[in-house]
């Protein structure tokens, strides 16, 4: 805990079994109260090893539904359990869990209500291994993003995030897409929501383990997330209205 609010970090997994322990054992457990582990129908040994690493709650959906669809069963999970307090980190170590102390005190102290871990902040993206079409377009879709959104991220992309649950409570997650995109979906919810969104330096961390989509699912992530910041544009115009944002 940290200011008595609970902490619990969710782990959304997809094939992690090479990744899965060394992430578990950065988790800093003295302020982490709970860990989550939703394993989206893998081909390896993920769940095995979840349960032999000692990680109490095991979701396992029984077909593979999606990135989307994993976070909310891990949400869903976390809010059950009455967290204050939820750390979304991808198991495959592409992010560190050393900064959970710094992103969780963001949010304890009340000085933000989201805090992101940004690849951009620092000069290492591309020096931790991001492949160059990935840099380019997180830079042009951020840009395009900042100015459709009227915000300020150095970038929208990042897997790595804290949430205070009481937002998450006011945000409709539930009905966001299952697939990838999802991150950008609940990302404008969080502006349209009029959050306090921060942001803290991240290490990029690209290697044969780490999980990342294909160069074509990556256009299919890209048109949605022009999709979603047209959206939010045209609801905050008041030119139409969008179910992502009409339960806001």
């Amino acid at each position: 805990m940290i200011n008595n609010k609970i902490i619990i970090v969710v782990l959304p997994a997809y094939n992690a079994a090479k990744t899965l322990q060394k992430t578990f054992e950065e988790i800093p457990f003295d302020i982490v109260d709970e860990i989550i582990i939703t394993d989206d129908f893998s081909h390896d040994n993920t769940i095995a090893i979840a349960k032999e690493i000692g990680i109490k709650h095991v979701i396992v959906h029984d077909k593979n539904k999606g990135y989307g669809a994993n976070q909310k069963s891990c949400y869903k999970k976390a809010l059950q359990l009455n967290a204050d307090i939820i750390v979304m980190l991808h198991p495959d170590y592409q992010y560190t869990p050393k900064l959970i102390p710094a992103m969780c005190t963001l949010v304890a102290n009340d000085l933000y209500d989201v805090v992101l871990g940004s690849r951009i902040l620092s000069k290492g993206a591309l020096k931790g291994g991001m492949p160059l079409y990935k840099y380019i377009s997180n830079r042009i879709l951020t840009f395009v993003q900042n100015v459709l959104m009227n915000q300020k991220l150095s970038e929208y992309h990042t897997g790595y995030r804290c949430f205070n649950t009481q937002l998450l409570l006011k945000i409709d997650f539930e009905n966001n897409s299952d697939d990838f995109v999802f991150d950008n979906e609940i990302l404008a919810q969080c502006c349209y929501k009029k959050a306090r969104i921060g942001e803290i330096s991240c290490p990029a961390n690209y290697f044969e383990e780490a999980s990342s989509i294909n160069f074509k699912r990556s256009i299919t992530y890209g048109l949605g997330v022009l999709r979603v910041s047209i959206s939010y544009f045209l609801q905050k115009t008041k030119l139409f209205s969008f179910s992502l944002f009409s339960k806001i």
